[in-house]
């Protein structure tokens, strides 16, 4: 069973920062790209950021500048550094993964999301 598990989601003041974290668990044989979503009250999904096992990284245009994601592939471990936050930032934040869990052949290819954690800025 692969799990992620997001952390670091609270309530901040406009202007502040927050470091959220991502961790995944399980049968993982290797993780390739990892990525963080987000979503605000009454909207769709939206991407925020992305880095492939290599360190290669895409942006959402309304984060890049103020966000910056990376990982640590001995840890299977995936942050998201947030500086500069508003009031528009406000979502639950979800980790993304594409992941090689444990099989009978040696592993299985599968994307997995984590349960999401609350970042809350105010004005």
């Amino acid at each position: 069973q692969v799990q992620l598990v997001e952390s670091g989601g609270g309530l901040v003041q406009a202007g502040g920062s927050l470091r959220l974290s991502c961790v995944a668990s399980g049968t993982i044989v290797g993780v390739n790209n990892m990525g963080w979503y987000r979503q605000a009250p009454g909207k769709q999904r939206e991407f925020v950021a992305l880095i492939s096992r290599a360190g290669s990284i895409n942006y959402s245009n309304s984060v890049k500048g103020r966000f910056a994601i990376s990982r640590d592939n001995a840890k299977n471990t995936l942050y998201l550094q947030m500086n500069s936050l508003n009031p528009e930032d406000t979502a639950v934040y979800y980790c993304n993964a594409d992941i090689y869990s444990g099989g009978v052949s040696g592993g299985t290819l599968k994307n997995y999301w984590g349960q999401g954690t609350q970042v809350t800025v105010s004005s």
